[in-house]
């Protein structure tokens, strides 16, 4: 289940025409579509690139550069694994390694049953308990494999129960 917006092209110019007016609007703008609609979807490049009086190459150029846009809807769940060098010290590696042999997915993809998206983070700020993993809001430390997976199983029974 989405929290997100279902998108049309009059609620993508909604979100430009609050933002185009502002120095640099472009960021602001992605980060409006996607806090909205979950992602920036692709019909809605040529319309921010007019908006802007910018090339579609332009847009999707920023797009693609920055790892936190998404071009596809997200799970019902994000699951960030942080990447930093605190984490990857405190073994982010090998759990990342684990993480995506148990989701049977890379990072920026998105589980079958398209309940979990696994990204990667490159600070959650909690330097002191790495490795660490924010799943939604919440930033969990000293996260191991078996944390890892009893964190999913807690997910998981949420989702069932929900339904």
């Amino acid at each position: 289940m989405s929290n997100f917006s279902e998108w049309t092209p009059q609620s993508i110019q909604d979100e430009i025409d609050a933002l185009k007016h502002k120095p640099g609007a472009l960021l602001p703008i992605l980060h409006a579509i996607q806090d909205r609609f979950g992602h920036i979807p692709k019909d809605a490049v040529p319309i921010i690139a007019e908006s802007l009086r910018q090339t579609r190459a332009e847009i999707h150029g920023v797009i693609s550069f920055y790892h936190h846009f998404r071009t596809t809807p997200p799970g019902s769940h994000v699951l960030q694994l942080c990447r930093a060098e605190a984490c990857q010290a405190m073994g982010a590696r090998s759990l990342e390694a684990h993480a995506k042999t148990k989701l049977n997915v890379d990072y920026h993809q998105t589980t079958r049953d398209r309940e979990i998206t696994l990204e990667a983070v490159y600070c959650l700020g909690n330097c002191a308990c790495a490795p660490s993993i924010r799943i939604g809001d919440r930033v969990h430390g000293r996260v191991t494999a078996e944390k890892f997976d009893r964190l999913l199983d807690e997910l998981t029974t949420q989702v069932v129960e929900v339904q």
